[in-house]
């Protein structure tokens, strides 16, 4: 797997923002990616160091189409820890 396909999407929400002052940064990142692909991928796509990557699958949820109940797409969720001193520029201002 390609490095800049292992990041899909940074994920802005009020909890992921307060994580940032602790120096945490939340992705959405390919269901088949490793921790050792999220952070170089991290570390190659913003110039940064990342001391820690912590990964979890967010299940999919039931959602009504019509009179039928369907399941959603699971997803992976990478929360990256970066070294003392380091930011993202991309979540600045959010």
């Amino acid at each position: 797997m390609h490095l800049y396909q292992v990041l899909r999407r940074p994920l802005i929400t009020e909890k992921n923002a307060a994580l940032q002052a602790q120096g945490k940064y939340a992705f959405e990142v390919a269901r088949e990616a490793n921790k050792h692909q999220i952070k170089q991928a991290v570390e190659t796509a913003f110039k940064v160091g990342v001391t820690a990557v912590n990964v979890m699958t967010v299940p999919g949820k039931e959602r009504r189409v019509g009179r039928q109940m369907v399941l959603t797409q699971s997803w992976k969720k990478a929360i990256v820890t970066l070294k003392s001193g380091d930011k993202i520029e991309l979540f600045e201002g959010v």
